[in-house]
């Protein structure tokens, strides 16, 4: 497995490092984070891709996961990143999920994290709820540790 995360989410070969699984567990992560910040109803995401082969089995698997979880989820197809930022703000979404790697290798795919507005917040605690799925699913000692992240 190659180096999972980068500066703005989690990334790397669709089906090999970036399984359906992690991209379901990643996304379960993200709703139960975004659940524990006392939002008084379910949380809203968005969710958008590029027009990668992989991008539709990893689409329904961060849906899938997302509404496992209990957020409200709206699906906004293939469509620039850009396009996914700008309409998490106008749809008041909590998050936005793009699922794009349009500047590497067709075989290389990431999941980014987006906020509704200008805020850091909601992408810093997504990615750092990320990271302890991957820690507690490969070094379960690390737990603590991943904790301190958040």
């Amino acid at each position: 497995m190659g180096r999972l995360f980068g500066t703005d989410g989690v990334r790397g070969r669709a089906n090999a490092d970036l399984t359906p699984e992690l991209a379901l567990s990643v996304a379960v992560a993200a709703a139960h984070t975004l659940a524990e910040q006392g939002l008084g109803r379910p949380p809203v995401a968005v969710v958008g891709r590029d027009p990668r082969a992989s991008g539709e089995m990893l689409e329904a698997a961060v849906v899938a996961g997302l509404a496992s979880a209990g957020a409200t989820v709206i699906r906004l197809g293939v469509l620039p990143t850009p396009g996914v930022a700008y309409l998490t703000g106008e749809v008041q979404a909590d998050l936005g999920v793009m699922i794009s790697a349009s500047h590497w290798v067709t075989t290389t795919v990431r999941l980014v994290a987006l906020a509704p507005d200008v805020e850091v917040w909601v992408p810093t605690l997504i990615t750092c709820s990320w990271v302890k799925i991957v820690l507690d699913a490969t070094l379960p000692a690390v737990e603590t540790v991943a904790m301190t992240l958040m």
